[in-house]
């Protein structure tokens, strides 16, 4: 006979698991009916491949873990750091996702191939002729599996041997570099993918460190053209943390809508990973992504988010995942309004980079860009606008247009035959350290915005570290990155009717009051997101 406290037990446990497995099964049924939105996707890398998807009961419990996680597509890897995946694994995977309804494709991280670089030794020598033969062979390879091929961004160089510097005769690094890594993907990568398989597509993933793209042969525009799809990596991870700190949550933001304007529909997803994140860091990698229009995000990668901080922050993920199709639907194909903010390519940010993702933490709405533009009507300039010959004329008629711009210190020590006194312009003190932004005050930060922002019909007051953006005609979202709950005011200059749509996360709060024009959230719970549609 069985005990009554054991079967309550046993019925209370058969409870759970039978609730968990719903749970897990609405996720993924969610998950299907919106992937033409959002989709979200996750990578096995080459040894993954080998250690998790070598058995069929490796194989279940990686379609189990994608499925409880909303996963409906799959990327393969054939390639890393010296490992080629076996072929009858990655065939065998593959045709085990395909048959459980994923999406499935490849992928190489372009790593420890053929001759090492004298810098970072994961990066290899490109001039070296054998470099070139085995990755073509690589990718030889993987087109023979997979119609669509993703390249993990390690596609560049900081190689200085004897073979490059006799390669680069009188050339700058950075004019070699793009020169070599454009010829290397037409030649080595494309030509002889497309060759093995006419129907394969390729995707070149860029990195998120975008002010140095150039530097190590990174070329965005003739790439970006070269390859049928481009991807951005939104990883910015834990701001405090030793090891991969420094980056602020607004660059996944900055990068994503940036390179969008670059590649236009040729733009896919954002792709970022749990490496030095806390659950709260990891989600706004997400929310980010998804603010920026990205139709896909990446999690990178399965083996890593099965240990240390991982399976923390996928269990934050998917208690997150319904609210950010919502987010994903409320700004899809939407322009959004602000500050023009441009980045034209290949531009040196000199000590000034990422300044972009700072301003951005001010609660300053950019709106990036590639070019250089007057017809706006507030716009931020860092060094990185000297790119472009025709700036400084630029400048003058915006300035004598009544626009507001904020120009940076160090663009306006460089800048000659502009009045630095003109009331339309204003100086942001960098210093040299754009992080120094983090440390200016509501009430430094107050006039700022008040006079970029007024043209466009709003003011915003908040603390530091509180960002704005203004999606379409009538969204705007505040997002709150501090640890402690803030107050957020917004004025209008005409009345409008507001509302609270959206709060990420679940467990978020904020307190609404509106009157004549003016818009008061107050007590924002820390990392929490707020849209309001007016």
């Amino acid at each position: 006979m069985i005990k009554s406290g054991r079967l309550k037990f046993t019925v209370t446990t058969l409870v759970l698991l039978t609730a968990m497995r719903c749970q897990s099964q609405a996720l993924w049924d969610l998950a299907n009916e919106n992937k033409d939105l959002l989709k979200i996707s996750t990578l096995f890398t080459a040894q993954n491949v080998r250690d998790h998807l070598g058995n069929e009961e490796g194989i279940k419990k990686a379609i189990d873990w994608c499925k409880k996680t909303g996963v409906t597509h799959v990327f393969l890897e054939t390639f890393r750091s010296k490992y080629t995946a076996d072929r009858k694994t990655l065939e065998h995977a593959k045709k085990r996702f395909t048959e459980e309804g994923f999406d499935v494709s490849g992928c190489v991280t372009t790593t420890q191939v053929g001759k090492i670089s004298t810098g970072w030794n994961l990066i290899s020598c490109y001039t070296n002729k054998g470099t070139q033969e085995q990755l073509q062979e690589i990718f030889e390879y993987t087109a023979s599996i997979f119609d669509e091929i993703m390249i993990d961004d390690f596609l560049f160089t900081d190689c200085q041997c004897d073979e490059c510097k006799a390669a680069r005769g009188n050339r700058t690094w950075p004019d070699y570099r793009c020169e070599l890594m454009v010829r290397v993907g037409r030649d080595k990568i494309l030509a002889p993918a497309r060759k093995v398989n006419p129907n394969v597509q390729i995707i070149i993933k860029y990195p998120q460190w975008y002010d140095n793209f150039h530097n190590r042969g990174y070329e965005v525009l003739r790439q970006t053209a070269d390859y049928e799809k481009i991807w951005v990596g939104t990883e910015t991870r834990d701001y405090e943390n030793e090891r991969w700190g420094g980056k602020v949550q607004y660059e996944a933001y900055y990068i994503m809508r940036w390179l969008g304007r670059i590649g236009g529909l040729k733009t896919g997803g954002g792709w970022f990973d749990p490496y030095g994140t806390t659950e709260n860091t990891y989600v706004e990698q997400a929310r980010q992504t998804v603010l920026a229009d990205a139709r896909e995000m990446l999690l990178f990668c399965y083996g890593s988010l099965l240990r240390d901080t991982g399976p923390a922050n996928v269990e934050k993920l998917r208690e997150e995942i319904p609210g950010l199709f919502k987010l994903a639907r409320l700004v899809r194909n939407k322009p959004i309004r602000g500050i023009h903010a441009p980045k034209p390519p290949n531009s040196d940010a000199y000590n000034e980079q990422y300044v972009y993702d700072f301003v951005g933490m001010l609660g300053l709405p950019l709106v990036p860009d590639a070019e250089v533009r007057s017809d706006t009507k507030a716009a931020f300039f860092p060094v990185h606008a000297l790119k472009d010959p025709e700036f400084p004329a630029k400048l003058k008629r915006m300035l004598a247009a009544g626009k507001p711009v904020l120009i940076t210190d160090g663009l306006a020590g460089r800048l000659d035959g502009i009045n630095l006194d003109d009331e339309n312009l204003v100086i942001l003190k960098v210093k040299g350290k754009p992080r120094s932004l983090l440390e200016l005050t509501r009430e430094q930060i107050k006039p700022i915005r008040d006079k970029l922002l007024w043209p466009l019909g709003i003011k915003f007051d908040a603390p530091n570290k509180v960002a704005l953006y203004l999606i379409g005609e009538d969204y705007l979202i505040v997002e709150n990155f501090n640890d402690e709950p803030v107050d957020a005011t917004l004025t209008f200059s005409k009345l409008v009717r507001m509302r609270k749509e959206l709060v990420l996360p679940n467990d978020g709060d904020v307190k609404v009051s509106k009157s004549r024009g003016r818009l008061r959230l107050s007590e924002i719970t820390p990392r929490t997101l707020v849209v309001v549609k007016y």
